[in-house]
């Protein structure tokens, strides 16, 4: 091979394997389908080996193409890492900021936070990215998360706001028809495939009858409208339950079920002024609404104050 080879001939190969197919590499490198396949063959002729074997599965990489593969995503990371470095060195507060945190949160505690966040950092865009995946922020994937987890990645420095407290909610007109039990015969709304926290998800396996199961959803939100048309019992957050006049608590907040909330940044971002600017704003915000998150405001709390301040951070 006498000729030097191109970060984008290193980015064909990968995106190729990526997808598994000709067009699905067009469609991630933005070109056309002909210039992929053009490319890869003047690729395969430079190098002087096959890199790919065509199947009726796909585009499946040979022992040159793994080889070639490796390389490419070490310099991918090596780039990602580079831009991180300079995201770092801002001068002030300005250019866009990719957040990502579960729907729930993001739909119910984030608009007002983001409204007041751009009156005051006019210069930074947010992006907000309502994935109830963990998404990767050493990836760049997103810049700031604020994440549930009792146990935040090591690569990522933030701090812990408050605790996220869950409780069994049910339609407050209905209620009366329950009975002194009302846990063993409410019917239920439960989390569907993949779906919902582990722990909320073991509850209600060990506590709800198979029978009493009326119905799944894999939205948290979708699941406290279900719980408001009467259709059952849902195991809420407390921030979503409390602020619904049509509904009222079950149970107190199931200390099983308690989560951390965080919010998280890459440590290559820490000095990065819009990561900074947001991540300060946004947790005095979060942590303002405190009690409601933590379920100290629901008219049938347990009758105990808020728990302590939280001090745990990742430095």
């Amino acid at each position: 091979m006498n000729e030097a080879l191109s970060w984008d001939e290193f980015r064909l190969v990968k995106a190729i394997s990526d997808s598994g197919s000709l067009g699905g590499a067009a469609e991630i490198l933005g070109l056309n389908h002909s210039t992929v396949f053009r490319r890869l063959a003047a690729l395969e002729t430079t190098v002087g080996a096959r890199l790919f074997e065509r199947s009726r599965e796909g585009y499946q990489p040979t022992v040159a193409g793994d080889e070639m593969i490796a390389v490419a995503i070490t310099m991918a990371d090596s780039i990602i890492g580079f831009e991180r470095k300079l995201a770092g060195r801002d001068l002030r507060p300005t250019g866009q900021l990719r957040v990502t945190t579960a729907e729930a949160i993001g739909q119910q505690l984030l608009p007002a936070i983001m409204a007041q966040f751009r009156a005051q950092n006019s210069g930074v865009v947010v992006e907000l990215k309502l994935s109830n995946q963990m998404l990767n922020l050493s990836r760049r994937d997103a810049d700031v998360a604020i994440r549930l987890t009792n146990d935040p990645p090591e690569a990522l420095v933030g701090r812990r706001l408050c605790a996220v407290r869950s409780a069994v909610y049910y339609r407050r007109d209905l209620a009366s028809s329950l009975g002194s039990q009302p846990l063993d015969s409410a019917p239920f709304v439960g989390f569907g495939d993949s779906f919902g926290p582990t722990a909320g998800r073991r509850w209600i396996e060990t506590h709800v009858r198979p029978g009493r199961l009326v119905g799944k959803i894999n939205s948290t939100l979708s699941l406290r409208e279900l719980a408001v048309q009467g259709l059952g019992a849902a195991l809420l957050p407390c921030f979503l339950g409390d602020v619904s006049p049509a509904l009222i608590r079950l149970t107190p907040p199931l200390p099983e079920l308690e989560t951390g909330l965080w919010i998280l940044t890459h440590s290559d971002l820490r000095r990065s002024l819009r990561v900074r600017a947001f991540m300060d704003f946004a947790g005095a915000e979060i942590v303002r609404q405190r009690r409601l998150i933590e379920g100290a405001d629901g008219e049938d709390a347990i009758a105990r104050g808020p728990s302590p301040a939280p001090a745990a951070t990742r430095p």
